[in-house]
């Protein structure tokens, strides 16, 4: 603080400097002077990066060499290739001379505006050929001083002594078989056991500030994700939850898991430095238990703003989709033409190329096995039909193809098992002026793959929502006219033909816009979200009755716990009031509800596939009767704890009471003699003891005057 101001604050404050011994002050030590920071624990997780370095300077190696009379031509030859890139500072281009021989070095330095401009010229230009004998060799400046610091000898790294690391499935041994989830709201995420027995969420962690923007759970359940300005980190463990791994990327906006958790992707979108410009996208692919950066992209965002269903700044999300099965062996990103699959095992291209494919809109993967499912729409006005294309993968073969005619839209939907595939086809009537929707229903497992054609009755019907069944062979379908549209169940497979796609029944005029099927199948959720205000009715697929009706009011999300006993309906901070969950059971029973304040996140977390095999878990569904009477005397038990609970409860309330009235009644007893001096005497205020009379009580209302005339 500069002396004006020093004398200035003095002279508001009403200080004389005059009688204050300035060398007598003593300020505490360090840098924040003894005040802690509420910002200390993320500082320490996540150290702040200083931009102090020369991160905008790359180094390009093999130019060619040149005499003085030269350097001018090969400079501009030089900056032509990279002012294509970013804005080059002036005075920002160095080739350095040989004094000896006044010829270049065969190298020049680029300063560029910012370090993104020199990362995306790096990524570039490196091995970028001038010509035949000039391949460049692309180097970040900073990166020089790590170079001088590699060692001349080679020396073996240390060994440690290994160390078991936790249980981080510990969560899965629970004795009661509980779920756990978590919740955000305000400043605090929580990890909870779901105690439905007791009526009540069961705490496991909780920590302020843990994230600041969201959290995900690992598809398989393994680790919790949080996402924070300088990257992201995951968290575990058998008893509670500890840091894991960190993943450096700053400005990390969006994450995404592989499906069998050994890697993640992360996406952060930045500001150009030039305004014509698009944003700049950077995604980085970490292996998540070492936590290094196996591949990263980096581009402008109209490199990947094609295919998805959403994301930020125009960019689609996920930007990779990953496919076959839990071995994350591929992911493949859609581009303009192409399909760009890479595999895991070098994060290159298959076959060191791309799928040529026109025009391609969309494709999906298979949940279980490495095929991809593309869709073209028409081309020429008609003349080249709309078609849906099934590749295999690694070898890029097409396993089937259905070409579509007059199409206007298109989507697929895969069954969790991969055995059929959904493609819901709008075509436009012969006028064009209005569409109906069919499904194309293609048997994946079965020989030549076979494709049924599905319309609905009145083909004119608004579809509102599909949904398959997991592991079955049944779908729902809502359709028809707001405000109550029918809703359709359907199989793969009858009894009497398995090749045939047949109807089970309609619901007619459901408030409902969404399906929610039980993870385990069987049952689902006919849900009105949004416009309905949370109509939920729990239907029985099998037995083609509804189990029960209920209402949350303004629900904004459902989701099924992992095993599908149980369903949470929550009210996020999309709306002001009411914000909390809500906790069923499958048969739609209120079990119990949790009202929370700027409610965010409600997520269950997930379990690993199952061990046991098909035919095992339907001899155990067929014998459940026989399993469940140990934990229907444990529900007993429980029922019995908290009926005792309860009583006891009542029994404190009713003594408490008792010994409240006994105090009164002692108060009062002492306070006898002063009443009876405020009555004058009067031993007693018992009503009994006072003698009632009536009395009667004259009052003059009013008094006039009045002049009668009287005749003789």
């Amino acid at each position: 603080m500069v002396m004006e101001e020093i004398l200035e604050t003095a002279s508001r404050l009403g200080i004389d400097l005059s009688q204050v011994d300035l060398d007598s002050l003593r300020l505490p030590p360090g840098e924040d002077f003894g005040i802690k920071s509420d910002d200390e624990d993320m500082n320490e997780e996540y150290p702040l990066e200083f931009d102090m370095g020369f991160g905008n300077i790359i180094v390009v190696d093999n130019l060619p060499v040149v005499p003085k009379e030269k350097f001018e031509k090969l400079e501009g030859v030089v900056r032509k290739i990279y002012g294509q890139i970013g804005v080059i500072k002036e005075d920002g281009f160095w080739m350095p001379v040989d004094p000896a021989t006044q010829k270049t070095l065969g190298q020049c330095f680029i300063e560029y505006n910012t370090p993104r401009e020199a990362e995306l010229a790096r990524e570039k230009t490196h091995n970028y050929k001038l010509d035949k004998s000039h391949v460049f060799a692309i180097n970040m400046f900073d990166d020089i001083e790590k170079f001088l610091k590699v060692p001349d000898e080679w020396a073996p790294p240390e060994t440690k002594p290994y160390t078991p690391g936790e249980n981080l499935q510990q969560w899965l041994t629970d004795e009661k078989a509980r779920d756990q989830f978590v919740v955000r709201s305000g400043s605090d995420t929580e990890v909870l056991w779901n105690d439905a027995r007791h009526l009540k969420p069961d705490p496991v962690y909780k920590r302020a500030f843990w994230t600041e923007s969201f959290v995900q759970w690992s598809p398989l359940g393994t680790y919790l994700a949080t996402v924070h300005r300088q990257g992201t980190a995951v968290w575990g463990g058998a008893t509670t939850f500890k840091q894991l791994m960190r993943y450096a990327h700053s400005q990390v906006k969006l994450i995404d898991f592989s499906p069998g958790e050994r890697f993640l992707v992360t996406y952060s979108s930045h500001e150009p430095s030039n305004p014509r410009d698009t944003h700049r996208v950077v995604l980085n692919i970490f292996d998540v238990k070492t936590g290094k950066v196996m591949r990263d992209f980096k581009g402008n965002a109209d490199e990947f703003v094609v295919g998805g269903t959403g994301g930020v700044t125009g960019v689609s999300w996920p930007v990779f989709r990953w496919g076959g099965g839990k071995d994350d062996k591929y992911f493949a990103r859609i581009g303009k033409n192409v399909i760009s699959v890479y595999e895991t095992e070098t994060f290159t291209l298959i076959g060191k190329k791309s799928i040529k494919v026109e025009n391609i809109m969309d494709f999906s993967w298979s949940p279980t096995d490495p095929i991809l499912a593309l869709f073209v729409p028409e081309l020429g006005g008609g003349n080249q039909p709309a078609r849906v294309s099934l590749i295999q993968i690694p070898g890029k073969e097409e396993m089937r193809q259905k070409n579509l005619f007059s199409v206007s839209d298109c989507q697929m939907y895969w069954q969790s098992n991969g055995d059929y595939l959904a493609v819901k086809v709008d075509r436009y009537t012969k006028t064009k002026r209005s569409t109906y929707t069919g499904f194309e229903l293609f048997r994946i497992k079965e020989r030549d793959i076979p494709i049924e054609v599905l319309e609905l009755e009145n083909k004119n019907d608004k579809i509102i929502a599909f949904a398959w069944e997991p592991k079955g062979h049944r779908f729902a379908v809502i359709h028809g006219d707001s405000p109550k549209p029918d809703v359709s169940f359907y199989s793969m497979r009858t009894t009497h033909n398995t090749g045939r796609v047949s109807k089970l029944t309609t619901l007619k005029g459901k408030q409902a816009n969404a399906l929610y099927w039980s993870p385990a199948g069987r049952y689902i959720i006919l849900a009105g979200l949004k416009g309905f205000n949370g109509q939920l009715e729990f239907y029985n697929v099998d037995e083609l009755e509804t189990m029960g009706v209920a209402e949350h009011f303004s629900a904004t999300d459902i989701e099924w716990d992992p095993t599908g006993r149980y369903v949470a309906t929550s009210v996020t901070s999309i709306h002001e009031m009411e914000n909390g969950f809500n906790i069923w059971s499958f048969n739609g029973k209120l079990l119990y509800r949790i009202l929370k304040d700027h409610f965010f996140q409600f997520l269950w977390r997930p379990r690993p596939p199952s061990f046991l095999s098909p035919e095992k878990e339907e001899e155990i569904f067929k014998n459940l009767k026989k399993y469940s009477k140990k934990y229907e005397a444990e529900d007993q038990d429980v029922s019995l704890l908290l009926s005792e609970q309860d009583r006891e409860k009542r029994r404190r309330l009713k003594d408490e009471w008792d010994s409240c009235v006994n105090d009164w009644k002692k108060w009062h007893e002492e306070d006898r003699s002063e009443r009876q001096s405020l009555r004058d005497g009067e031993a007693s205020d018992e009503e009994e003891e006072y003698e009632a009379k009536e009395v009667e009580v004259e009052e003059l209302l009013d008094v006039s005057e009045e002049v009668l005339a009287f005749e003789e």
